[in-house]
């Protein structure tokens, strides 16, 4: 009678593969990430359900605030000390800087947390780790596409109706949105290794507040001063941003330039870095 083979000698050999980090400065594999596209959808629809889970007014918040602040801003500066704005009505020059600000501002914020809200995930998963950045970005987009489409319609219920520059917003927010990354991915690698640099991110934000074109006009900034002042690359994105939908606004010239190039070179350092420190971020967060 013929005995049974060993089970252990029938089964299949197992196959290890083992992952390493890329060494070096490189930029992220495009090849990876559109393999990892369905987790980048998965952890945005997850970010934006869960900013408006159990809120009593919801996406209207996206609305209300750049109503709200426009409004106070309006009382404030429009009204007791007397801050130019052109031809447009101060209260809607507010309106369409802290719409756009609105988005910068979260988008850059969540965008620098990301790494350490998914530390968990980072650390008992392998994927590219750029797609948490990335994913962050979506619940200010959602935002900012709401108050936008609310910008529009107060402009032309004012009889201040966007000219056919407003075609050219999408690009603005393209820039706008490369700009965020940018500082968020560097900000967002940054803080995995150095934890107090996310004290120091809401105090950057309010710096940026004051030190870009969104509660006064470029005007207000010497002719000398502008090609340097223009190094901040939000300025040309508010100055930009505000031609395509204020009738009244002023072509913001080399300005956009000067800051379009300015945001390139932060966007690709900034995935340069990211791809670097991300080869040390399952031991360190």
């Amino acid at each position: 009678m013929a005995r049974p083979a060993d089970s252990a000698s029938a089964a299949p050999p197992v196959t290890t593969t083992e992952i390493l980090p890329a060494r070096g400065w490189r930029l992220p594999a495009l090849s990876e990430l559109w393999r990892h596209a369905d987790l980048v959808y998965f952890l945005a629809k997850r970010d934006v359900t869960v900013r408006y889970k159990q809120t009593a007014v919801g996406a209207l918040w996206a609305v209300l605030q750049p109503l709200l602040l426009a409004g106070i801003f309006s009382a404030f500066l429009g009204q007791l000390t007397d801050v130019p704005s052109g031809k447009t009505p101060y209260a809607l020059f507010a309106l369409a800087g802290m719409t756009m600000w609105l988005f910068l501002a979260g988008a850059i914020g969540r965008c620098s947390e990301s790494t350490l809200a998914s530390s968990e995930l980072i650390s008992k998963v392998y994927f590219p780790r750029i797609v948490v950045p990335l994913a962050a970005a979506a619940a200010p987009t959602v935002d900012f596409a709401a108050s936008f489409v609310v910008l529009v319609i107060v402009l032309v219920v004012s009889g201040h109706a966007p000219g056919p520059e407003v075609l050219l917003a999408p690009a603005v927010f393209v820039l706008a949105l490369v700009i965020a990354l940018g500082i968020g991915l560097w900000l967002s690698a940054l803080v995995v290794r150095y934890r107090d640099v996310s004290l120091g991110v809401p105090f950057m934000i309010m710096v940026l507040l004051f030190v870009t074109p969104i509660l006064y006009p470029l005007s207000l900034v010497p002719d000398g001063y502008r090609e340097v002042y223009a190094l901040n690359p939000l300025v040309g994105v508010l100055e930009t941003f505000r031609w395509t939908v204020l009738p009244d606004a002023s072509a913001p010239g080399t300005v956009l330039l000067i800051s379009a190039a300015t945001a390139v070179v932060l966007f690709i350092t900034g995935l340069l870095y990211f791809a670097r420190a991300e080869q040390r971020f399952a031991d360190v967060i």
